[in-house]
């Protein structure tokens, strides 16, 4: 479906802008007209680390005039694998900064505008109503909820792009014209369903390819050329180096574009999706230890003056990455399915971790439940502990 374009052109073109965009000039259905009007764009990616690494550097280099940049967080070496958009200079930086150096870098044309917050309900309606469209490189359910109703509610088109490991996703979304991300996705996972890439990975270059196709969506949106991905949901495998395409439909139930909506006003999107699940945040509540203490029980135990036992809950092939000594390996889905129990102590105090902490709260809420009411897991998991404790235990 062909829709008119977003943006009106700017009045002109001077003579650099002319050089630096030629290639784009000489593609008829961009041409002079297409690139005034991506010139007169204003266009705001939410996040600058996988997805927005790929989007700002190509939103900049293809003459977007205004780039917003929503991020908080600051640049950590283990970003470098695929955050192409920041160098190991960059490492302890603001990561809004040191995208904006990058996108200055390739085109001083454009105008850089940062947001260097979290966005929540309270700041999302006022920073996306000063922008044309929305680009997301989130990384969280509830970001990505939050960035969609607020975006029905102001009648802004969404670029949505997700990966995971090998796996990909892309879509517009944008009300007016077709579905939105809760038409596809109307209720979030459970808490700790669906591992983040932090736990379960992802191939650096794969951002790159769905952030291409963002890119490639929002220009096609703003010049008013081409089909874009409305109600279809491109799905790219890179193993088997294969595309498909999945068929959205608006649903005439949406909880917030749907013509009952439910939702006609910004949520608690933490609480909606849960970053780990009630029974989880209740076992935790009187049942975390921090690095230091398991530091002490862990020397206490050495010197044969107390005794317990360290679970690792997290993935294989993490604990080929790091282990804390003296934990053993249990998994964290042998305790969801159940198989786990018959190897536990009953005689001994458990403690537990995993990366940060959120896999090991879930652990917990299954001991307890079984039983195992004086277990505890570890606050911040092993990358605390590389943190505050052993510098020479692998941070990832």
């Amino acid at each position: 479906m062909s829709l008119p374009p977003l943006v009106e052109p700017a009045d002109s073109l001077s003579a650099d802008e002319v050089r630096r965009y030629s290639r784009h000039l000489i593609i008829p259905d961009v041409g002079m007209s297409g690139q005034k009007r991506l010139k007169n764009a204003r266009v705001l990616c939410v996040g600058a680390g996988g997805l927005g690494s790929p989007a700002l550097m190509y939103l900049a280099a293809a003459g977007v005039g205004t780039l917003g940049i929503v991020e908080f967080d600051v640049v950590d070496e283990s970003n470098l694998q695929r955050q192409i958009i920041h160098g190991q200079s960059d490492v302890g930086r603001s990561k809004a900064e040191s995208a904006r150096d990058s996108v200055k870098e390739i085109n001083p044309y454009v105008d850089v505008i940062l947001h260097e917050e979290r966005l929540d309900s309270s700041n999302v309606l006022d920073l996306f109503s000063q922008y044309d469209l929305i680009v997301d490189g989130t990384d969280n359910f509830a970001t990505r909820y939050l960035v969609n109703d607020a975006c029905v509610l102001l009648g802004k088109p969404y670029v949505w792009g997700s990966i995971y490991r090998f796996d990909g996703q892309a879509s517009v979304f944008w009300a007016e014209h077709g579905p939105c991300y809760r038409c596809l996705y109307p209720e979030p996972p459970p808490p700790g369903m669906v591992p983040s890439c932090a736990e379960g990975g992802v191939l650096g270059v794969l951002c790159a390819s769905i952030g291409s196709i963002q890119v490639t969506e929002a220009i096609k949106l703003i010049t008013g050329i081409g089909d874009p991905l409305l109600g279809r949901l491109k799905v790219y495998d890179a193993l088997e180096m294969d595309y498909r395409e999945v068929r959205i439909r608006k649903d005439p139930n949406c909880a917030v574009c749907g013509p009952h909506a439910t939702v006609t006003e910004l949520i608690d999107y933490d609480a909606f999706c849960g970053v780990i699940s009630d029974a989880a945040a209740e076992a935790a509540r009187d049942s975390t230890i921090s690095v230091h203490e398991l530091k002490e029980m862990l020397d206490a135990r050495e010197r044969g003056e107390r005794d317990f036992v360290l679970i690792d809950v997290r993935e294989p092939i993490e604990w080929e990455i790091a282990t804390i000594e003296g934990a053993e390996f249990i998994p964290k889905g042998e305790f969801l399915d159940g198989s786990a129990l018959e190897k536990l102590p009953q005689d001994k105090p458990i403690v537990l971790h995993c990366k940060v902490g959120g896999r090991s709260a879930e652990v917990l809420a299954v001991l307890h439940g079984a039983g195992f009411s004086d277990a505890v897991h570890v606050g911040g998991g092993i990358n605390a502990w590389s943190l505050q404790v052993d510098p020479e235990t692998p941070y990832y």
